[in-house]
């Protein structure tokens, strides 16, 4: 039997899982009823099952029937603080909070892929981690699980580690991509306060005012992208917030501002930054306000090691059918937190369409959006994709990896 067929019985019991999870969305570092869930799923596979200390983590290993390295799985398990407004009847019982981002396929996928592995303990030559993570969406969960020592969890450091993603639009149900080099971008918040001198509306020249340095460090930072950046090493900065006043005939002592920063290579997100606090700094001085910026490093770039996206490239055809993966063109704006693995191993970081059936990938709402809906038939395959990848890349003479 295939993985992909054997995947596919289980679409009932991932289902499940999924519901139950969907229906009890948990925030941050701290999952309680998710970790509870995810321990009853794994219940009877002969695991070697530990939690973490600072966060409600659950890491599983999954000893191969021969010897040889270990390899590492990701699924991620936190929701995000968003109020649901899909009409599902297995929606949010909590208020304010939703798996808008899909995590919950991404934990009921890798508890498929452990049972499918399961299954085929003795085809493995090592083991694999099993990573159930919370704490993705900001809290950098992932760091602090290998703080914690997730990737040496099997005895040794994995030698590769994979991990994947749903998308709500954009693909179909079961479609799989990926590419070599920057995957999804870093992803950096800046805070800016511009500080002047208050008054009068009707007398701005006995005042310093703060609203047209910050409008005017807006459209700087734009020309900032335009001027600076190189277009094959691109950026993105999105003023998302600005802030200023309280009255309109009154000119405020304070204005801010709150922008992300998105950028694909180490070299890039450091020149941004330099950029960006020159650029606020002599923008402001020409205003006559001063500024203060807190410029906050948040998620690294996802970068996958080329010859671990060839693999998982090469796993995607083999197991879901070659007619179902496809490299991506170029990388994504997003940020994640597998990032930080990453940079300690080598591997690889995929998408998976779950677009629902009858709807149009191009328009459907998006990843975190209140609406969003994921289709419970991308479980099959997000589980055969995990486990084919563990399982390939410890079968050498499969693959051709040594």
């Amino acid at each position: 039997m295939s993985l992909l067929t054997d995947a596919h019985a289980l679409a009932p019991v991932l289902t499940e899982l999924r519901h139950a999870l969907h229906r009890e969305p948990e925030l941050g570092l701290d999952l309680p009823l998710t970790q509870a869930k995810v321990l009853a799923a794994l219940d009877g596979l002969g695991l070697e099952i530990t939690t973490g200390r600072a966060l409600s983590s659950v890491t599983a290993v999954l000893r191969g029937g021969r010897p040889g390295p270990a390899v590492l799985l990701r699924g991620d398990m936190d929701a995000l603080p968003v109020q649901e407004d899909t009409g599902l009847p297995y929606a949010s019982a909590l208020d304010g909070r939703m798996h808008a981002c899909g995590h919950d396929l991404h934990t009921a996928g890798l508890v498929g892929a452990a049972h499918l592995l399961a299954a085929r303990r003795a085809e493995l030559a090592g083991d694999v981690v099993l990573m159930f993570q919370p704490g993705e969406e900001g809290q950098g969960g992932a760091r602090i699980m290998i703080e914690e020592g997730v990737l040496d969890a099997a005895g040794e450091r994995v030698v590769a580690a994979y991990a994947l993603h749903v998308v709500a639009r954009d693909a179909p149900t079961g479609f799989a991509a990926t590419r070599p080099g920057p995957m999804l971008a870093a992803s950096d918040t800046v805070h800016v306060t511009l500080r002047g001198a208050g008054g009068h509306g009707s007398s701005p020249h006995s005042a310093t005012d703060p609203v047209p340095a910050l409008c005017a460090t807006v459209t700087a930072l734009q020309t900032l992208v335009t001027r600076e950046v190189d277009i094959f090493d691109p950026a993105v900065v999105t003023v998302g917030r600005i802030e200023a006043g309280t009255a309109p005939n009154v000119i405020p002592d304070t204005a801010r501002l709150s922008a992300t920063v998105r950028t694909f290579s180490d070299a890039s997100r450091a020149a941004v930054r330099t950029s960006f606090e020159r650029t606020v700094h002599g923008t402001a001085a020409a205003h006559g306000v001063t500024a203060g910026i807190e410029y906050v490093h948040q998620y690294p770039p996802t970068v996958n090691h080329p010859g671990e996206a060839a693999f998982a490239l090469d796993t995607g055809r083999e197991v879901l059918g070659a007619d179902r993966v496809l490299p991506l063109p170029t990388p994504m704006a997003g940020s994640e937190d597998f990032s930080f693995v990453l940079r300690e191993v080598p591997g690889a970081y995929l998408g998976l369409g779950a677009c629902p059936p009858g709807t149009d990938p191009a328009t459907a709402p998006m990843n975190h959006s209140a609406q969003a809906l994921y289709d419970d038939a991308a479980l099959p395959y997000a589980a055969a994709l995990l486990a084919g990848l563990a399982l390939r890349r410890l079968t050498p003479a499969a693959t051709g990896q040594e």
